[in-house]
Parts: C-alpha cells; sequence; structure tokens
C-alpha cells in the first residue's frame, strides 16, 4: 500500500519554502511552530527522505526538497482549482477571489472600481495583494493569486486576458517649465536629459518610455523614484519631467502642485490595463465577469 503526501502536509513545506523560516511559515499556516516543524518531519519520514537542512539562523533546501516543494506548489494550486471549480459552478463571483494589483494601478483605479464591485457583486470577497509585476505575476504563477490587475505589455506566463481600457500618458512638469509648450507634446521633443522615471521592477518605466518613443533609454540611479507620488513631488521642486499616466490624474495625483500636464502624440502613447489569470483556471467564466466589471466602473 502507498501512502501518499497530505495536502496539510504539502501546504507546509510550500509555506517553508516561501519565507524560508519556521517562524514565518507557522504563522501563515496559522499553525505553531512546532506543528508545522512536525508535519515536515512526517512528510521527510513518509517520502524516507531529508527535505530541509535545518539550522540555528537559516533554512536551506536539500536539492530534492527544492524539486519537491515546486511540486508540491503546483499540487496545492490544482487542489485550489478543484473547489474553485466547483463553487464558480455553483455561484459566479461569489466567495473568494484573491486578485494582484501593481503600484501604478491601486491607489488610483481601486477607489473608484471597488465600491461598484461591491454593489454588483455583494457576496464577493476580494482579497488585494499590491506587487510590482515580476513579483505579482510570479504570485499568479505559484497560485497565490487568482488573477491580476496588469498593465500590459509584460510578460506574466501562460495566461488568459481580458483588455479593459487604454491609459493614456501625459508629459508632466513644473508649470514655469511648461509654460509656452503646445497643446500636445511630441515624443521627439521629450528632454530625456530631464526625464525622471520609476526604479527598476514598474513596468511603467517600459510603458512611459516606449510612449515617448525611446525604448532604449535608461534613467540613471539618481534620477528615479520609487512611486508615481515620489516621482511628483520631484517636478514640483522643478527637478525634471515625468509621465504619467491619465489615471493617476483623474484620481488627483496634481492636486496642491504646481504641476501641469501636456498630452503625448505618438503612434502608441498608452499602456493596456487588464485583468489577467492563469489558462489552467477553472474560473474563467468568472473572471470575464469580473472584467467586465472593471470595464463598467471605469467608464463611469
Amino acid at each position: 500500500m502507498t501512502f501518499l503526501p497530505t495536502l496539510k502536509q504539502l501546504q507546509y513545506l510550500a509555506a517553508l519554502h516561501e519565507h524560508q523560516h519556521f517562524g514565518r511559515a507557522a504563522d501563515a499556516c496559522f499553525v505553531t511552530q512546532s506543528t508545522l516543524s512536525s508535519g515536515i518531519r512526517e512528510l521527510e519520514t513518509l517520502l524516507d527522505a531529508a527535505l530541509v537542512e535545518r539550522t540555528r539562523r537559516v533554512v536551506r533546501f536539500t536539492p530534492l526538497g527544492e524539486k519537491i516543494a515546486r511540486k508540491a506548489i503546483l499540487v496545492l494550486r490544482e487542489a485550489e482549482d478543484l473547489a474553485a471549480l466547483a463553487q464558480a459552478e455553483a455561484r459566479p463571483l461569489t466567495g473568494e477571489i484573491r486578485m494582484g494589483v501593481i503600484p501604478t494601478i491601486a491607489p488610483f483605479f481601486l477607489p473608484k472600481a471597488l465600491p461598484r464591485l461591491r454593489a454588483s457583486w455583494p457576496d464577493l470577497k476580494l482579497y488585494l495583494r499590491e506587487e510590482t509585476s515580476a513579483s505579482v505575476c510570479d504570485a499568479l504563477g505559484r497560485g497565490q493569486v487568482d488573477c491580476v490587475l496588469l498593465a500590459l505589455p509584460f510578460p506574466c506566463g501562460d495566461v488568459a486576458s481580458v483588455k479593459l481600457f487604454r491609459d493614456y500618458f501625459h508629459i508632466a512638469a513644473h508649470k514655469d517649465d511648461i509654460h509656452g509648450a503646445g497643446k500636445v507634446i511630441h515624443p521627439q521633443d521629450i528632454d530625456t536629459d530631464r526625464l525622471l522615471l520609476l526604479e527598476d521592477g514598474h513596468c511603467l518605466k517600459e510603458h512611459a518610455l516606449a510612449a515617448c518613443g525611446r525604448p532604449e533609454y535608461r534613467a540613471e540611479t539618481s534620477v528615479v523614484g520609487t512611486s508615481l507620488h515620489t516621482l511628483i513631488q520631484m517636478v514640483d521642486n522643478r527637478l525634471g519631467t515625468t509621465l504619467v499616466p491619465d489615471m493617476a490624474l483623474k484620481a488627483g495625483i496634481l492636486n496642491g502642485t504646481d504641476v501641469e500636464t501636456r498630452p503625448i502624440d505618438g503612434e502608441k502613447p498608452f499602456r493596456e490595463i487588464a485583468l489577467v489569470w492563469r489558462k489552467s483556471s477553472p474560473r474563467e467564466e468568472e473572471f470575464r465577469l469580473l472584467a467586465q466589471a472593471l470595464i463598467d466602473a471605469a467608464s463611469v
């Protein structure tokens, strides 16, 4: 008779692999550290193999432990999809959906969208995880989130998507610096020597450079910011110019500043906002309903 690992044991192993710390992994699983440690030891006994090297300071996975942890993540994701399939078949957009969202969308679009989602789907429990594009796509692949509110283009693995709307870029400068400029700024007129961008890890940086026709340009570390709000404060102090998406302007990011904007002329001065999910997910119909609700929210 073959004895198989339990889902609980695999959850403990996956949590330890993610957090690389017994205490934090136990907290994530809502169990004591001794319970988690015992569960992993039971798994090692069952498999007759060492999966984790235990030291006082660090957790190290053995080569086999790495392979089994990655496989455990896939097994857990499939188990969650089984439950999600039954739930979606019974009543769509009820229960939990874990949605990842990037920092250049979350503070500007969600305050507008979430009240409308609650009104349309009162039984939906939408849990949000805000991370940079690469991190949130990794979380999607690992099954830590169910779908992602993302700006395209961006490589996010084997995903399906619905494009929600175009988010157009504007050049932002101090009012004294932009005075006399035309109603529309042409990409070739943007001074890249004074262009302030987000630090690496934010896809908005690449989208902004593409919008101004300079995809090959790379800013020096002295002219990058950690958030759009930081960039606007730098522009307000006449340290340079930056590119701001339309949703941030509509959310009032320039309030209280002396920053003015002009739209950018060009072939593609925008980014595509989309909802993406794993192609293997059984909840596609739910995500399409969610996407339509987000489209409706954006159009108001």
